[in-house]
């Protein structure tokens, strides 16, 4: 299958390492991914989370649209009920004239943090569920349509104009965001990451049943977004991986803190928690480059897809790229990943760190 393959980073914090460097590397990383062939790079949006940082994904994609000159960059996403969608609209134009017919727009409806956290963001958000509206509000400021007489916004434009335009997408993990993008006729992105793919089948069924035709979407388009780890070996993807489950598991009991190395996630497992972290692994998108790209192809084939986003945590940023390099390889995205494999090798001393 000829299958694009997509990243979506969400500078991840991790023990040891300074804040301010965590989203310089995600520039970095953008400008990798560019040259190993990935078709799109898009950059999340949380909130007050000491483990995901990456807080402003329209700076963070102005810096990355002066470095690469090719790939697609994008948020997954604008929590869209924080804004106005007119400020929205003005930021993602300006985009759009710093890398022109580059941009994409992904639109979130849950808070990307805490309630409290939220409501500071905007004090009125709870009022009503203006979401759809805001989606209709913003795709005709992106696109220079007029909004209807009678409408607040009428007469009202986002600027700058120009020949190009952001690509709108829904983004979601329930039924709501697949029902949304149907009814607008807007691409749709299943955050299967956050899942584990539970619901994927029924969100996907829903968005393809219930298309509507739009313009310029004349038929569904649709992607999954997956985390996935790649190594040399199925022992060093799952050493690696140990570090994203001792994540999650700490998550369970209400604690969120950076990543910790490999190394010491590895040791910090109890006994009564290795049938959970068992579960998490078998669970997993997680192994070689061929055990992760036939799992990659399965689900393209499943749900007819021709794009997957890939997004992938690790401690050490060389084993973050490796992993990219080895599945673009893999999934034969362009020559360049060979050379950038070697450049990176998966297996990296770990640093000696006081937790």
């Amino acid at each position: 299958m000829n299958i694009k393959l997509s990243v979506l980073d969400q500078s991840v914090g991790v023990v040891g390492r300074a804040q301010d460097q965590i989203i310089r590397q995600t520039v970095e990383l953008a400008q990798s991914c560019e040259s190993m062939g990935y078709h799109r790079f898009w950059v999340s949006e949380h909130h007050s989370h000491p483990g995901i940082l990456g807080t402003a994904p329209e700076i963070l994609m102005a810096a990355i649209a002066m470095k690469t000159t090719r790939i697609r960059i994008g948020s997954a996403g604008v929590m869209l009920p924080h804004y106005a969608a007119l400020k929205v609209a003005e930021q993602f134009r300006v985009l759009d004239a710093l890398a022109p017919g580059r941009i994409d727009i992904g639109l979130g409806r849950a808070p990307g943090s805490d309630r409290k956290t939220a409501q500071l963001l905007n004090p009125n958000q709870f009022a009503s569920d203006q979401f759809p509206q805001q989606i209709l509000e913003l795709k005709a400021w992106l696109s220079g349509t007029p909004l209807p007489v009678g409408h607040p916004g009428h007469g009202v434009f986002a600027y700058p104009q120009s020949e190009t335009c952001p690509q709108i997408w829904v983004l979601g993990s329930s039924d709501y965001g697949a029902q949304l993008a149907a009814h607008f006729g807007l691409p749709y992105a299943f955050a299967h990451f956050i899942t584990d793919g539970q619901g994927v089948d029924q969100a996907m069924a829903l968005y393809h049943n219930g298309f509507q035709s739009s313009e310029p979407l004349v038929k569904p388009k649709a992607t999954l977004c997956v985390w996935a780890l790649v190594a040399e070996t199925r022992q060093e993807a799952l050493k690696q991986f140990s570090s994203r489950a001792r994540f999650k598991m700490d998550r369970n009991y209400g604690v969120i803190s950076p990543l910790m190395t490999a190394q010491v996630a590895q040791a910090s497992f109890k006994p009564e928690e290795m049938g959970a972290l068992k579960q998490l692994e078998q669970k997993a998108i997680v192994g070689d480059a061929k055990e992760v790209g036939d799992q990659l192809r399965t689900l393209a084939e499943r749900f007819d897809l021709d794009e997957i986003v890939v997004i992938t945590w690790a401690h050490d940023p060389l084993v973050q790229q490796a992993s990219y390099a080895l599945l673009a390889e893999e999934m034969g995205l362009g020559q360049a990943a060979g050379g950038l494999k070697r450049a990176f090798p998966t297996k990296v001393a770990e640093p000696i760190l006081s937790l």
